[in-house]
């Protein structure tokens, strides 16, 4: 770019997420200021009207919310009626990849193996035999995810979730990797290894007792499906700028758990760890996706 335009940072939102969101969001923030990128406009936000956001200031938006209004098209339909550069997927891609249930049907569709899964809406119950995870169909950073061994426990989830359409999926007790992808490339893998259980929403943000291995030690073979896996699920959904797949690994070999549009910017996050491991601090990785942003605007970039 050959002027340094103003940049909005959105964070916060309605979701679960918020609290992430304000953490994700300053990071950027600062990651832009320390690249020089031009004047960098935080605004922590709530569910805004289409009037609201047009009167904030800012010739690019940079939304760093995650969640279903935030991440999961709701807003990405106002950046799009708002009419100025936004980094991150259109609306149509971001409902598609935060609705897991039609994720992983186009995933299937694909031949991306993806665990055995049962769509449930309020009022019904589970026939899946367990274990069984249970989760909602549209939510990330493993908000109300349950893993039950019991059928009992299985009903006791699902009965919390009473007015949420739920997803319930086969348990995979496996090695779980995500694939970071940037601007239609993949980034270096990452294993991530918690300390016990679930890797979920505590040792995503709160705990430091997490592992991450980078290029973990795969065959080539496994490594470069687990690369094409992402990339075609990730061009079938129309997403575009950033997003970061994830997996779990077990001898009968990968199973795709769910893609997000938007991955988190903390200290813990993984997108921006591959980044680095690329040799992409993240002043350079934002100022990128701020470029990506205009680049798609002027119609250059899908």
């Amino acid at each position: 770019m050959n002027r340094k335009p103003s940049i909005a940072v959105l964070m916060g939102g309605p979701d679960n997420e918020h609290d992430v969101s304000i953490v994700s969001g300053t990071s950027v923030a600062e990651a832009l200021e320390a690249a020089d990128c031009g004047p960098i406009i935080p605004h922590k936000i709530g569910r805004i009207s289409q009037e609201e956001l047009g009167q904030l200031e800012g010739e690019v938006i940079f939304p760093v919310l995650h969640g279903p209004w935030g991440e999961g098209g709701p807003l990405q339909e106002m950046l799009e009626a708002d009419g100025r550069p936004f980094v991150g997927c259109g609306s149509a891609a971001a409902r598609t990849a935060m609705d897991k249930h039609r994720a992983k049907e186009i995933a299937r569709e694909l031949g991306i193996p993806t665990p055995d899964w049962e769509l449930l809406h309020p009022g019904q119950t589970s026939e899946m035999t367990p274990p069984v995870v249970v989760k909602p169909v549209a939510e990330g950073s493993s908000v109300q995810v349950h893993v039950t061994h019991t059928a009992s426990q299985r009903d006791a989830a699902i009965s919390r979730m009473s007015n949420h359409d739920i997803l319930v999926e086969q348990f995979i007790d496996g090695r779980e990797l995500t694939v970071g992808i940037l601007d239609d490339q993949t980034l270096p893998m990452i294993e991530i290894k918690p300390a016990s259980g679930l890797y979920d929403y505590e040792a995503k943000y709160h705990r430091d007792d997490t592992v991450y291995e980078v290029n973990p030690d795969l065959p080539l073979e496994l490594t470069s499906q687990l690369n094409q896996f992402s990339l075609a699920l990730s061009r079938a959904l129309g997403i575009r700028h950033l997003c970061r797949v994830d997996f779990l690994l077990d001898d009968l070999g990968p199973w795709l758990l769910e893609i997000n549009t938007m991955p988190g910017f903390t200290s813990h996050s993984l997108l921006p760890m591959a980044a680095s491991a690329h040799g992409l601090e993240l002043p350079d990785l934002c100022r990128q996706l701020v470029q990506m942003a205009f680049s798609s605007a002027q119609g250059t970039v899908r």
